[in-house]
Parts: structure tokens; C-alpha cells; sequence
């Protein structure tokens, strides 16, 4: 039986996705299950390990029968995930001590403003290249041994095994055998030393860390284990591990210094490759490990935003405002424009480059006149605003120039976001060919390990796109 196809996990913020591709690149089974929200408290947000591992065999199940495709015609499988969302289980259960704290909860705010105050800030971005902030792993999973009683009996134990999304779904669809990470998410936890690539004893000190097992990190095409999907005992081996933003500039074929992406989702990641060699980012940007490939390491400069799709379901579902967002688009195009009104969506704060907690979302600019086009349209600008504001941090700080700007993601559909965005930006705009560009991602990465694509070369050109947006205006946001 020969291996024509791969197929990719892709465990995101709201639902576990996995994605067949053929030797074209192209989707030829999806399926796609939500998994659930829960909020304790206002800041505070989870889910259920168990539900999305659940999700995921469900999903590898549902693809290849939709596709009609049998599990030994798979060459590999790969991962991609919702990075800096953290879950800790016990090794000896295989249960989770506590729900997955997301990336977007904040109950480590406080301990980020003790490490601020404290001055510890600028020798963590030195080793990490990330600023002190909750959005990332570390004072999560410190709020977790300081406060879940399962969680310190695991670790008093020498039990407690903790990581991102992908170590824990690995584990399980391994059979428990492979405990490991790849460097992009590694990269994401505050508690990984970028330039050594190790995890560093001094920073799981500081984060009450010092008793958890942390997995092995492997580079993103090393074998990571095998699996079976469904009943059937074929055992197919998996390749291609990253965190879901840089497997989507994987998926761009982003692999030249000043090939910068934004995946646009709940929130929205902006990424720009600089190269082989970690550089220091202008402030309020980060800096990641772009992925391992070929044991040689990249580097990209980050800005991650928090709410940007998140945004425009806030505005149909609590509001009401809209149905479809086909409707958002139009209404929004069919005005000359905002009408004063501006929308800073800080439901979680302000990420990139202002790193603001504690503040409130906020509609300003209302007129007698104003109606609810107005704050629909406002609300996909303040979409472009976010990202204008972290390209032109990382283009005019960082000293790497922005020749264009590939999309991914959902909004990409909306035609009046994607001009608005070139409008302000003064770049092209490439839309990715399809929605699913961080499981081509790792599907990319995959097939370079197991010879189903040739190389960087290939990839270039499977990489297609659906559209190509000029600017069509100069615009300069106040």
C-alpha cells in the first residue's frame, strides 16, 4: 500500500482540527471539533485536557474516513498546537491535575508584577527573549503549584509531568512513550534559554518549576514516536511538531530573513524571520525560536495580539450586531468610513508592543449619527491597527524591512479587513490558499523528514496563494 498522504493535528484555542494533505498540498479530509470554554473567573480561562485529547483521536478518525483513506496509506502524522497554554498531569494516572490554563488567563498577572518590580524582567528577555507576562507558560504553571493540591502531591511525588498542548497529546497518542516538545513551543514557556536550547534551572527556580518533569526538546523533523489511529493497528510515526504560529510561516514558505506572516484567529500572532542568530527585539516585541529543522535553529521577532477574531464574535454574539460575517463585510464596505468611531478590544489586556493588563475594552468616538455599521467597521479596523502597530515596531525598530505580509486564518476572508490592511501598511498582502496554512505547516515539515516533498524548494512551491491585495490608498492611522 503505498503512503500518498499526510495528515495534521491541529489543536487550537477553539477547536482540534486534523487536516489530510495529498502530494499536492491539498486538503482532501478535515474534520473539525470544538472543544469547551470555561471561565472560573473573570481573566481566568481553561479547558479540559481529556476533552481535547478525546478530539483529537476523534478527528485523525474522522479525516481519513471522509476521505476514504485507510491508515497505512499515511506516511506520517504531525502536530501543530495552541502554544503557551499549559497542562500538568500525573505520570503515574495519566490524569491532569487541573484544567489547562489557556494562554489568554491572567492569574499570573500578579506574579509577573512581582518579577517586574523586582527587576528580574531584563535577565529573563536576555535568556528567553519574551517579556515577563502571563500570556506566556511559566507563572501560569507557577500559579498551579502553589495552589492545586493535586498538583503538589504529583510533584512531592516526583510524578508531575507538565508542557504545551502538543507534549501532552504526543504523550497519550504514543501510548505514554515519548515525552517531548519541539524548540518553537519550548520557546514560549519563559523557562527555556533560547540561545543555550535547554531549559534553564535558574528560571524554573524562579516559577516554582524546579519539581516538574519537562519534556525532552527535539528538533521539529526528528521522529517523535508512533500512533494508531482509529481500530486499526497500523502504526504510523509522527514528524513535524510546532507551535501553531510558527508552523504557519513554515506554511508560508517563510524561510528568508524579512518574511513576516500574521495568522489570524481568537487572537492573532505577527511573526518576521531574522535569521540563524537570536537578535534583540525592539521593545515590546518578543523573540522565539522560529523552529529546529535540520538541526540548525531559526529565529523570528514575535508580537502576538490578543484579541483580533476574538473581537468580531464579541460583536455578533454579546452585541448582536451582525450574522454572518459576509454581512459584517459588506456593511462594513458600504460606509465611506468609520464615523470617529474606534474599538481598542482589550478583552484580555493589550498584547504586542503594549503589554497592558488590567484594563477594559472600550468603544469611543459615539455620535448621535453613530450606528451599528460603524462600530461593526470599527471593530475590523481595529484588527489592521493592531497589526500595523507591531509590523511597524519590528520594521522600524528592529531594522528588518517588510517587503510584504502573508495571512493566514479565518479573517483573511474578509475582503474590506485584507485592503484595510494593506491600506495602512503600504505592503502586498498574500492571503494563503487555504485556511488550515499551520497544519500545512507541520505537514511541511513532515514530509521533508520522510521524503514525501524534496525540500524547501517544493515547499515554495505548493505554497500557493488565493490572493494577492496592493495597497490602494496611503493611509497613516492617528
Amino acid at each position: 500500500m503505498t503512503t500518498d498522504y499526510l495528515v495534521a493535528v491541529d489543536q487550537s484555542t477553539s477547536a482540534t482540527k486534523a487536516c489530510l494533505f495529498d502530494r499536492e498540498a491539498r486538503i482532501v479530509g478535515r474534520v473539525t471539533i470544538e472543544h469547551k470554554h470555561y471561565y472560573p473567573q473573570p481573566g481566568w480561562v481553561e479547558h479540559d485536557a481529556l476533552e481535547i485529547l478525546a478530539n483529537t483521536r476523534a478527528a485523525l478518525s474522522g479525516a481519513l474516513e471522509r476521505a476514504g483513506v485507510k491508515p497505512g496509506q499515511v506516511a506520517a502524522i504531525s502536530v501543530t498546537n495552541q502554544r503557551e497554554t499549559v497542562v500538568a498531569w500525573d505520570s503515574e494516572t495519566g490524569i491532569p491535575v487541573h484544567h489547562a490554563l489557556v494562554w489568554q488567563d491572567e492569574r499570573g498577572t500578579e506574579r509577573c508584577r512581582q518579577l517586574l518590580a523586582g527587576g528580574e524582567a531584563t535577565s529573563i528577555q536576555k535568556k528567553t527573549g519574551l517579556v515577563v507576562d502571563t500570556y506566556f507558560s511559566a507563572s501560569k504553571l507557577q500559579w498551579l503549584m502553589d495552589n492545586s493540591a493535586d498538583c503538589k502531591r504529583a510533584a512531592a511525588a516526583g510524578t508531575l509531568m507538565a508542557g504545551t498542548m502538543d507534549t501532552w497529546v504526543i504523550w497519550n497518542l504514543t501510548n505514554r512513550r515519548v515525552f517531548a516538545t519541539d524548540h518553537s513551543n519550548a520557546s514560549r514557556t519563559l523557562l527555556y534559554n533560547i540561545e543555550t536550547c535547554a531549559w534553564d534551572n535558574e528560571l524554573r527556580s524562579i516559577f516554582h518549576a524546579s519539581d516538574v518533569q519537562l519534556p525532552e526538546v527535539r528538533f521539529a523533523d526528528q521522529p517523535f514516536g508512533t500512533t494508531t489511529i482509529g481500530d486499526s493497528s497500523v502504526e504510523i510515526p509522527i514528524y513535524g511538531v510546532m507551535g501553531d504560529s510558527h508552523a504557519a510561516l513554515f506554511g508560508h514558505a517563510g524561510f528568508s530573513v524579512g518574511d513576516a506572516k500574521t495568522t489570524f484567529g481568537t487572537g492573532s500572532s505577527v511573526m518576521m524571520n531574522v535569521g540563524p542568530r537570536m537578535l534583540t527585539p525592539p521593545a515590546g516585541i518578543v523573540s522565539s525560536i522560529a523552529w529546529g529543522v535540520n538541526q540548525t535553529v531559526s529565529y523570528v521577532y514575535e508580537g502576538n495580539i490578543h484579541s483580533t477574531g476574538d473581537t468580531m464574535r464579541w460583536v455578533r454574539d454579546q452585541l448582536g450586531l451582525f450574522s454572518s460575517y459576509a454581512d459584517a463585510e459588506q456593511r462594513a464596505a458600504a460606509l465611506e468610513d468609520n464615523g470617529g468611531v474606534y474599538v481598542v478590544p482589550a478583552f484580555s489586556g493589550l498584547g504586542a508592543p503594549h503589554w497592558v493588563h488590567g484594563i477594559r475594552a472600550t468603544i469611543s468616538g459615539l455620535a448621535r449619527s453613530s450606528t451599528a455599521d460603524h462600530i461593526i467597521r470599527a471593530a475590523l479596523e481595529s484588527i489592521a491597527f493592531q497589526v500595523h502597530d507591531v509590523i511597524t515596531t519590528m520594521s522600524t525598530g528592529g531594522g528588518v524591512s517588510l517587503p510584504a505580509l502573508r495571512v493566514d486564518g479565518g479573517p483573511t476572508a474578509n475582503r474590506f479587513l485584507m485592503q484595510f490592511l494593506a491600506d495602512i501598511l503600504g505592503v502586498p498582502v498574500h492571503v494563503g490558499e487555504i485556511e488550515e496554512i499551520s497544519a500545512r505547516g507541520v505537514a511541511f515539515a513532515a514530509g521533508m523528514a520522510t521524503g514525501f516533498w524534496q525540500g524547501p524548494g517544493d515547499l515554495a512551491t505548493l505554497a500557493s496563494l488565493a490572493a494577492l491585495v496592493r495597497p490602494a490608498a496611503t493611509f497613516s492611522p492617528s
